[in-house]
């Protein structure tokens, strides 16, 4: 499970199994996963799943991924298009 960044104690991370389109898991805390949600980024960034986040926490982890929408394609082509 690449990790792509942390930030605010989100973790932003593909799963090495993952598929298209481009997407993003945003789990909270560390360990257990517990609280999570499933962002698409292309062909627009839109929320798949939440598993426990409140909404200020979806704004914020949406916010972190349009910031760093660039990174995360990277990141995904480059794991996943070796």
């Amino acid at each position: 499970m690449p990790t792509i960044f942390i930030f605010f104690g989100f973790r932003f991370v593909f799963f090495s199994n993952d598929h298209e389109p481009v997407h993003i898991h945003v789990i909270k805390g560390k360990g257990k996963i517990k609280e999570f949600a499933i962002y698409q980024v292309v062909p627009e960034i839109l929320l798949l799943e939440n598993q426990g986040l409140k909404s200020n926490e979806l704004k914020l982890a949406e916010m972190v991924i349009e910031e760093n929408k660039e990174i995360i394609i990277k990141n995904w082509k480059d794991f996943f298009q070796k």
